[in-house]
């Protein structure tokens, strides 16, 4: 796909020093920017490479004034990351604007669909299913029965939605994530085995919520697992039956929260991450990575360790646990100094 100077501009609403007419067709970073690549400044330390870069277009910002001559023709806008951004946004939304139902695909004849759908190839569409407008279902996609999906949703290629899950408005599932699937319940029985403990709730995704690669959200053993509105997963995240997670909470890579566990609004949650379960996590909340949760945690709480207590406390504490060789060595001399006056 490309764009010229002229064109960019247009969209960004800047002004070109240069040629208006010099096309591009891919993105690079102003250190390794060839001919034919957009870039951008923003950034005072990076600014010697625009006297050398190769790309023939990069964004600047409107005060930029070039000290020697240079080959990139320029986009003067207010703000240069802003702007390269929204051009990034604008690219992003062209390059999926894919429409219609490729073959082959199965849609049931009592799902009820929206309109500017996408349905790629290989889909699978329940009985019952509600799609909402401006819906894209790429390719291997699994959506179960009953089903509702909110407009503006995108599922990527590979995602899978179990029969009953609700999932709102403007989300993003990401490839290989499992929505839906059955919570780990089992219940000891007497040949000393475990039966299963069938699993007929649901996982409802309020809108704005977007779910990384990988990742596995199980429906409810009764009611439903909630994740609340504007809430963010990493990718490879395990989020166990019943959990409620509150609004705009963000969760890092291979976390894993417990079943029947509510954790509050606008948390930090950092990568490897393991929260046991039938907890209550407050609002705001902040969990260094690798921190182990075992315990109700109040509001405005900021967390590491495993088991995990105060940050501050912590960073304290690992002053001693450094040092615990030279201090059990001191104890041990001393203690044979007080045994030699006995």
């Amino acid at each position: 796909m490309k764009f010229t100077a002229e064109q960019i501009a247009d969209i960004l609403e800047g002004t070109v020093v240069g040629d208006p007419n010099i096309e591009v067709t891919k993105l690079s970073k102003i250190e390794e920017g060839t001919q034919g690549t957009l870039t951008f400044l923003s950034n005072s330390k990076y600014t010697p490479y625009i006297y050398s870069t190769k790309a023939s277009i990069t964004i600047v910002n409107e005060d930029f004034t070039p000290e020697k001559p240079i080959e990139t023709t320029l986009i003067k806008v207010d703000d240069a990351y802003e702007g390269f951004s929204k051009l990034l946004e604008y690219y992003k939304q062209i390059k999926m604007n894919k429409l219609g139902v490729e073959q082959p695909s199965f849609v049931s004849e009592s799902a009820k669909i929206g309109d500017n759908i996408y349905i790629g190839a290989f889909a699978y569409i329940g009985n019952n299913v509600e799609i909402g407008n401006n819906v894209k279902i790429y390719p291997n996609v699994y959506i179960g029965d009953n089903v509702q999906l909110g407009d503006n949703t995108v599922i990527f290629s590979g995602g899978k939605v179990y029969s009953d899950c609700i999932i709102g408005k403007n989300c993003v599932i990401n490839s290989g994530v499992i929505v839906g699937a059955d919570g780990f319940g089992f219940a000891p029985n007497k040949d000393g085995g475990y039966s299963k403990i069938p699993q007929i709730g649901n996982v409802i995704l309020e809108d704005e919520v977007d779910i990384g690669a990988g990742t596995t959200i199980d429906r409810a053993t009764m009611g439903s697992t909630i994740l609340r509105h504007g809430v963010k997963l990493d990718n490879q995240i395990q989020i166990a039956h019943n959990v409620e997670i509150g609004k705009n909470t963000v969760i890092a890579a291979q976390s894993g929260v417990a079943g029947s566990t509510k954790i509050g609004e606008h948390c930090q949650i950092g990568g490897q991450v393991g929260i046991a379960g039938h907890l209550v996590i407050g609002n705001n909340v902040k969990v260094q990575a690798q921190s182990g949760i075992g315990r109700n945690v109040k509001d405005n709480e900021v967390l590491q360790g495993s088991p995990s207590f105060g940050y501050a406390d912590w960073n304290k504490s690992y002053v001693y646990f450094k040092n615990l060789p030279k201090l059990a060595k001191t104890i041990n001399e001393l203690e044979k100094k007080v045994d030699g006056h006995n």
